[in-house]
């Protein structure tokens, strides 16, 4: 099966983080032009490094994706944009619901669910508009499946996943698809380096999960909405 984003704009919020800059590359390869909002220079910086060759399909912008006003900037700069990816996120955990502070709850809360809600807000007007769009949003194992200590987490994960689940009942016959992957702990340099003792060869590698991403964003998976995929790996 032949993928390929030659000639499409991508947005991948998040796109310097362990699974975005996978995500980012991922799309770069396929041909898509990339757009990456972020917040650390050094980020993306080592992000546009590793894009080799592909630079000139990358384009960065300084933006928070928390700030309504800067993502609307943002789109209305980049114009068309065929797709649409968010893996920002955060964990907070090996808290009980009674120990957690209201701003790691908060936390929780605009990382894992607000940023989907603005970054849709902000892009999937213009999909409407053309009749065509992909929107892929990064859920997590922990959305339903709920651990202790894992409250806050886990709570905004699984309103990410309804978050999208009424996104796309209200795109369905409009040719724009909403789906969500939900993997479990990633293998990502800071996953390893917070829990050493932890088998890592059964964790879902960044680059396997961005090519789940580039398929549900692909008119190979035309047939494909409202899904909400797992991506547990063996774990």
């Amino acid at each position: 099966m032949e993928i390929s984003f030659a000639g499409r704009v991508v947005i991948v919020a998040g796109g310097t983080g362990g699974l975005g800059r996978a995500v980012s590359l991922a799309f770069l390869e396929e041909g898509a032009k990339v757009v990456v909002p972020y917040r650390s220079e050094k980020g993306f910086a080592e992000l546009k490094r590793a894009a080799t060759g592909r630079e000139s399909q990358l384009i960065g912008r300084v933006v928070d994706v928390l700030e309504e006003r800067a993502l609307a900037q943002l789109v209305e700069e980049v114009g068309r944009i065929d797709v649409l990816v968010n893996t920002v996120g955060a964990y907070v955990g090996g808290v009980e619901v009674w120990k957690l502070a209201p701003v790691d709850f908060d936390r929780m809360l605009n990382l894992n669910l607000r940023t989907g809600y603005l970054l849709a807000r902000a892009v999937v007007p213009g999909m409407l508009k053309r009749g065509s769009g992909a929107v892929v949003n990064v859920s997590a194992k922990a959305a339903a499946d709920h651990g202790a200590g894992a409250s806050a987490y886990a709570a905004s994960k699984a309103a990410s996943l309804a978050l999208m689940d009424s996104l796309a009942a209200d795109t369905r016959g409009t040719g724009v698809r909403v789906n969500s992957v939900l993997p479990s702990i990633i293998d990502t340099k800071a996953n390893r380096e917070a829990m050493p003792d932890a088998k890592f060869e059964t964790w879902p590698k960044p680059e396997d999960i961005a090519k789940v991403i580039l398929f549900l964003a692909s008119d190979a998976a035309k047939v494909v909405h409202g899904a909400a995929v797992t991506v547990y790996g063996d774990s």
